[in-house]
């Protein structure tokens, strides 16, 4: 008798192997990058769950919200570059195994609530970053764009460690904060990916942040597979539940040398 998670990894295979060119999309949160070694924001080493360091004396949710910006943007960067950058993450199995379904011709898009970039490391091309992205850092004020490494620097010249632009503007991360609307162009291109798939994997996310979690709404395919070590409010409505790492479930279900069998 096959073990419950041999049947699931297996079933996912067929599933993968069944869909349509283009027919599979993948919407994945922080628990897909936490196997990178990046933090996740609720889970038990979250950053919403451990406290903030003792120099910064707010909560980190308020810390990353449109109004402190404004209101403190050198404590900002501070937080943000000491405890929310991780530029020496890789993508890990996860990335790698989307990355390699995209090539293929299977996977049509990647949706994300993550800023990490690490699917466009991976070599995924379609990636619909719903909260903005860390690599992409535009002024405020002119609207130049500048890297993140450019922003670093920018901010190593600074007197309060704010990033200044040359025109004399902040050079704000190209990331949602608390208090901003997601960007309506990548909703909408998410919407449309959703509403054509055949088969949508979910993985790495409560489903409980909204807008984002209301995407899952739009998919009307085959097939929703949830992948996440705890149980979300949308278990009900899946066709597969795995409780499992994202990185293991793909590395089983998806083969290195091209398909799925």
């Amino acid at each position: 008798m096959q073990e419950p998670f041999e049947h699931d990894i297996e079933t996912l295979r067929r599933w993968i192997e069944e869909c349509p060119p283009q027919g599979m999309v993948f919407f994945g949160g922080a628990g897909v990058s936490t196997e990178s070694g990046i933090p996740d924001f609720r889970g038990t080493k979250g950053i919403y769950t451990k406290p903030a360091p003792k120099q910064y004396p707010y909560p980190p949710e308020v810390m990353i919200s449109r109004s402190f910006f404004d209101k403190h943007p050198d404590v900002f960067f501070d937080y943000y570059c000491d405890e929310m950058l991780r530029r020496d993450a890789l993508p890990n199995d996860a990335h790698l195994k989307l990355a390699q379904l995209e090539r293929e011709g299977k996977l049509a898009a990647v949706i994300t609530q993550n800023v990490d970039g690490l699917h466009q490391d991976a070599g995924s091309i379609n990636v619909l970053e719903l909260h903005g992205g860390i690599h992409r850092n535009i002024c405020m004020d002119c609207r130049k764009e500048y890297s993140l490494d450019e922003m670093l620097e920018a901010r190593k010249h600074s007197p309060d460690g704010v990033p200044r632009c040359e025109c004399g503007g902040i050079i704000k991360p190209d990331m949602v904060l608390y208090e901003e609307p997601l960007d309506g162009s990548v909703m909408h291109a998410a919407i449309d990916a959703l509403e054509a798939a055949d088969l949508l994997l979910v993985a790495g996310t409560s489903l409980s942040v909204y807008p984002a979690a209301g995407l899952i709404d739009y998919f009307h395919g085959n097939h929703l597979v949830i992948v996440n070590r705890t149980p979300t409010p949308f278990d009900r409505r899946a066709d597969l539940c795995i409780a499992a790492s994202i990185g293991d479930v793909l590395s089983s279900a998806v083969l290195t040398n091209g398909g799925t069998s």
